[in-house]
């Protein structure tokens, strides 16, 4: 066993010498020592360069600006999304929006969507494993229009299976609204197959990028995707509870009239009219005033993610994946663990999950062994790994504490009941 360890360490030691993302982690703030954060997944951790951006903000354009401030600061949620779209989404100028948070920007394109859907076509589509908000939203829209929701079954650990969607779907279908990465398991749908398949079938599709904006390399232009949300927060590092972004097709955009009828979508705002005209870009999804402490947060974010560039972004989360997929597979199938990520490195997004039956107790004993990792029931472990500030060696380290706490019953003094956040 110590040999494997050696010959691991050695291999980790010598991919962290070829990263050419290795200089990255300076840019971050630094955590506790002796720390190993794998929940970059869930939420990415502070980049200098967004803490300096937001003190600035705070602490001289407010004070000296005022209201002034506005004058520049109107223009930022459209700023920092064409930013987004240019590095992360594949998209073009003007089809990217930072506001509100996913699970609102979810509701306005599907109910968008809804409504512009021709006679007939009455029925929205997701599938039972995708994020519990997206489901609960759509069934909400459908239920409040009185269309149809309907649900489609996915395997846990693979995904989201285009033969199935393709089965689903039909000439009463409206939108179909899937993640592209499964949360649980870290499954990547074939994204331009699932699109093909329901623009053949006449409809429209919304995308929910949460889990793989800023670790998956997308083309949305290319791939003809209709309709994104996705939130900042996990491997863009923007921080907690930053504003979310939409993505609209250019030639969807005159045809979709969001539910929420803002100021900030009328076409001239400050004319405060008393009819409702919406604007004719990108800026007819936006609502309300603007978080600018959190757009301007994700603007530094994604020009970090920009900076070291998604294709090297992707290459590493590529191996990192790998690397620890081979270590568990040798250290810590033999205590019980399985692999619930799909095998196929092409289906894998940004993390790699484990099944346990004691996974709860086993989280909680990573977290007293600083190794901080986040559960997903049924009894699955997530390891989110961060390209731009995790290394190779943090897995290994990692998958060698993991063993531990099994090998010597560590977990069995956790409680067996997951607490309220998990």
């Amino acid at each position: 066993m110590m040999d494997d360890m050696s010959a691991h360490q050695s291999v980790a030691a010598a991919l962290d010498a070829a990263d050419p993302l290795s200089t990255f982690a300076d840019r971050f703030s630094p955590g506790p020592d002796g720390v190993i954060y794998l929940d970059g997944n869930s939420l990415g951790r502070p980049p200098k360069a967004v803490q300096a951006a937001v003190r600035d903000l705070m602490e001289r354009e407010w004070p000296t600006d005022l209201i002034q401030g506005w004058d520049r600061w109107i223009d930022l949620p459209t700023a920092a999304g064409d930013l987004l779209g240019e590095a992360v989404l594949g998209a073009r100028p003007g089809e990217v929006l930072v506001c509100d948070s996913t699970s609102v920007n979810l509701y306005k394109l599907a109910a968008a969507a809804l409504d512009a859907a021709p006679a007939g076509r009455r029925v929205l589509i997701t599938d039972n494993d995708n994020f519990p908000t997206d489901r609960y939203i759509l069934e909400g829209i459908a239920h409040s229009a009185g269309a149809r929701f309907q649900l489609i079954d996915t395997d846990i650990d693979e995904g989201v299976d285009p033969g199935v969607i393709a089965d689903a779907i039909g000439d009463d279908t409206a939108l179909v609204c899937l993640s592209h990465v499964a949360y649980r398991s870290g499954a990547l749908a074939d994204m331009r197959a699932v699109t093909e398949i329901v623009h053949a079938a006449g409809g429209l599709v919304l995308w929910d990028l949460c889990h793989s904006a800023g670790s998956v390399d997308i083309d949305l232009t290319g791939d003809g995707v209709d309709l994104a949300v996705g939130c900042t927060y996990k491997y863009l590092n923007a921080g907690p509870g930053a504003p979310a972004f939409l993505y609209v097709r250019r030639e969807l955009q005159q045809r979709l009239r969001q539910p929420i009828w803002g100021w900030f979508s009328q076409a001239d705002q400050f004319a405060m009219g008393q009819e409702y005209r919406p604007h004719d870009g990108i800026n007819r999804f936006a609502v309300g005033t603007p978080s600018i402490p959190g757009v301007v947060a994700v603007k530094a974010a994604v020009e970090l993610v920009a900076e070291a560039g998604i294709a090297a972004i992707r290459a590493k989360s590529l191996q990192m994946v790998a690397h620890a997929h081979a270590l568990c597979e040798e250290q810590l199938a033999p205590l019980g663990f399985r692999v619930a990520t799909p095998t196929d490195p092409q289906r894998r997004g940004g993390h790699l999950t484990l099944h346990h039956e004691r996974a709860w107790q086993i989280s909680q004993a990573m977290r007293k062994a600083n190794v901080i990792p986040d559960y997903r029931a049924p009894d699955r472990i997530r390891l989110g790994f961060a390209p731009l500030y995790n290394s190779f060696s943090d897995i290994d380290e990692a998958v060698e504490r993991i063993a531990t706490i099994v090998r010597t019953e560590a977990h069995l003094s956790f409680s067996a009941q997951p607490s309220r956040v998990t």
